[in-house]
């Protein structure tokens, strides 16, 4: 759920004055248990986690505003979940909206498991339509350049070995194996088959899928492991820093933007964009749909299908300056 919002909400559900969070005993009554389920059952990310947790807050101030919160979160139906979307268009974007909305229903549906609520009063209701936005990737020229950053900082002495190779151990399992940078920040080397060259990989709702990390990512895996890890074993994290302390989503997210600088590609490509990368190479390569889905542990083959947009949007423009008839 993204955190940005055009206008910080105020504590009466307005745009303009500072938020403030919620009463410690609604926050002990409602929103810890769902917490610990978020964390603990579901095994959701930090950052999930944390966006879930301002869509609560952010509910609870538009409902204390409104006067509803003393009548009880059970007593809310459609009516005033319609409000509450109106309401939010004033302040959110739609994809922010959309993502409070997601984070609701959950929380909604988590209490109704537990007997506090009898229905899901966002059922039924309906949000803008959101504008449909082809990922982001870099061509493969473009990921070419971006992973010789390393070698060329180290060669102008302008970070350690161990930086270098770090660094280009984070970018080739993000581009070589499509992992989430959740994801390659929480692997250990027990984790991989060096023979098979293939990673076991934890993801999204402790969903667990087999990874081809592909020769490359493979053979720099080793060499981190071999000449720079403190901790060899299985329990071993594949990121370290010179310590062993195992390297954050933060720091893979900073350390990109040094060498998107030095590649003069844009500064807000994310670690995800290079999953995205991945999955268009594969797709334009002639890698079947399904196979893309499994590799890239999507639930559904909708979330997946939008790459095809993207490689039909490629193959279209290399149609176009390449055909004589086009």
């Amino acid at each position: 759920m993204s955190k940005r919002a055009s206008k910080p909400a105020a504590s009466d559900g307005s745009p303009g004055a500072a938020p403030v969070p919620p009463p410690p005993e609604v926050v002990a009554e409602w929103w810890m248990p769902f917490e610990d389920f978020l964390a603990k059952e579901r095994r959701y990310s930090l950052y999930t986690v944390r966006n879930y947790r301002q869509a609560f807050d952010d509910f609870y101030r538009w409902l204390a505003g409104s006067g509803l919160w003393g009548k009880g979160i059970g007593a809310l139906g459609p009516r005033e979940m319609r409000d509450f979307v109106i309401e939010g268009q004033r302040r959110f974007d739609r994809r922010t909206l959309h993502n409070h909305a997601s984070g609701l229903r959950t929380f909604f549906k988590y209490w109704m498991w537990h007997g506090k609520l009898r229905v899901n009063p966002l059922l039924g209701v309906p949000l803008p339509k959101l504008e449909k936005r082809l990922p982001q990737f870099l061509t493969e020229e473009q990921m070419k350049l971006l992973l010789s950053g390393p070698e060329r900082l180290l060669a102008n002495e302008g970070i350690s070995p161990h930086e270098a190779w770090h660094d280009r151990l984070a970018m080739e399992l993000l581009y070589g194996g499509g992992l989430r940078v959740s994801e390659v920040v929480g692997l250990n080397f027990g984790a991989i088959d060096f023979e098979s060259g293939v990673a076991r990989v934890v993801g999204k709702g402790s969903k667990e899928r087999l990874c081809p990390l592909g020769r490359v990512a493979i053979a720099v895996v080793k060499k981190v492991r071999d000449e720079f890890a403190v901790d060899q074993g299985a329990s071993g994290p594949v990121l370290a820093g010179p310590k062993g302390r195992r390297t954050s989503v933060r720091e893979v997210q900073l350390r990109l933007k040094r060498y998107l600088a030095l590649a003069g590609l844009p500064l807000d490509l994310t670690p995800h964009k290079l999953r995205h990368s991945y999955a268009t190479h594969l797709l334009n390569a002639g890698a079947d749909l399904r196979l893309v889905q499994e590799l890239l542990g999507h639930s559904q083959l909708a979330t997946t299908q939008v790459y095809t947009h993207v490689s039909v949007a490629r193959l279209k423009e290399i149609y176009a300056k390449a055909h004589p008839r086009a």
